[in-house]
């Protein structure tokens, strides 16, 4: 599977030298560097020229204003395994494609399976997908888990479980 994932969109022109306006949809910056390659919606591009307190990127053949104009509005993705390779995780910190898929405990009990993340205002949830037998039992069939201390103990990426606490409270009221 080589899914890739949106992480920054190119705006409108700046100035007379190819700049363009930089939007990121990531959560590291540090990715962004001269000389690397993304691919696009327009093909792959080079970074030829960065600068972050601005908001503007170049890149390498789209040095002037009209080839530029050409690039307004174009995706930036990465794949995997390029994601994990220029991306720095914290301990304790996990890709979202890591945690996509896992099954939510709370104690010996499965509540379900993790279907995607949300980020609304500045906190990530769990988007999870009831487990059968709770659906069955007049549950839910999908829940929101905010990805916080107060709910998610522990990420298990390598066994593909996340540990809750109070997640099944969460799953009544829905």
């Amino acid at each position: 599977m080589n899914e890739k994932f949106f992480i920054a969109q190119i705006g409108r022109t700046v100035g007379l030298w190819g700049d363009l306006k930089f939007h990121l949809h990531t959560d590291f910056p540090e990715q962004f560097q001269v000389g690397h390659t993304y691919q696009s919606n327009r093909g792959e591009l080079t970074i030829s020229d960065i600068n972050f307190k601005r908001g503007i990127v170049r890149f390498q053949g789209y040095e002037s204003i009209d080839a530029a104009k050409k690039l307004t509005n174009t995706k930036l993705y990465a794949d995997e395994a390029q994601t994990k390779e220029l991306c720095n995780l914290e301990e304790g910190q996990h890709f979202w494609f890591d945690v996509i898929g896992c099954t939510v405990k709370q104690g010996d009990e499965v509540l379900g399976v993790v279907e995607d993340i949300q980020r609304l205002a500045d906190v990530d949830y769990l988007s999870v997908k009831t487990d059968e037998t709770l659906v069955g039992s007049g549950l839910a069939k999908n829940f929101l888990i905010p990805y916080i201390d107060r709910y998610v103990i522990d990420t298990d990426v390598a066994k593909k479980i996340v540990h809750t606490r109070d997640a099944k409270d969460i799953l009544e009221a829905s």
